[in-house]
């Protein structure tokens, strides 16, 4: 090296290099997570995103095998995967409910007005008592044709349920077609499941 050259730095290790974007990779993650909670808030505000609206695998496909033992007190047939199996009448609604769930009172006489035009309802009886779930079905009227207990939450989990109540309509081909997550207001009845069940009859 001549007196008259600057002595140049060495390049960066490759650990050095790496520790840095590893400094860089939380910020961009809360970068694309702000992002991502502002399209949140952004679709709320304009009703184009529904947080009940989370997609279910099991549209398009046949509900999973399961048998449930019957809600003695209401003297109904039990309710499994078979009862399901295509071709049907005509489509068929599932709906997981409990009796402490306060959401289902609400959606309660919604299914008691399916139950009267003919719409077969089959309810499945998620992490109840028996005695409860009859006794809320005393109360509140029986819409239900079939009707199962999974008290263990079991069957629930297969079917990829959030919580009660939450409602699929299974179409004359055994074919899972719509999943709703919450009470089915009157809104939802005309707004979002009526066309279905006559697109489906």
């Amino acid at each position: 090296m001549s007196a008259h050259e600057e002595p140049t730095a060495p390049a960066p290790a490759p650990a050095s290099r790496s520790r840095r974007w590893m400094l860089y990779a939380p910020l961009g993650l809360a970068a694309a997570a702000g992002a991502g909670f502002y399209v949140m808030l952004r679709g709320l505000q304009t009703g184009e995103y529904d947080p009940r609206g989370v997609p279910s695998v099991l549209l398009g496909r046949t509900p999973p095998e399961f048998s449930l033992p019957p809600l003695e007190a209401a003297n109904l047939p039990a309710l499994a995967a078979t009862d399901l199996r295509g071709p049907l009448p005509g489509p068929v609604l599932v709906n997981f409910w409990a009796s402490w769930c306060v959401p289902c009172i609400i959606e309660h006489p919604q299914l008691m007005r399916l139950s009267r035009e003919g719409v077969p309802v089959f309810g499945i009886n998620y992490k109840d008592r028996a005695e409860a779930g009859a006794g809320f079905l005393r109360q509140h009227g029986n819409p239900f044709r079939r009707l199962g207990r999974d008290e263990p939450g079991r069957v629930a989990i297969d079917w990829g349920v959030y919580g009660v109540p939450e409602t699929y309509l299974v179409d004359r081909q055994g074919l899972v077609r719509w999943r709703f997550a919450g009470p089915i207001t009157p809104e939802v009845l005309d707004r979002d499941l009526r066309p279905l069940l006559r697109r489906h009859a």
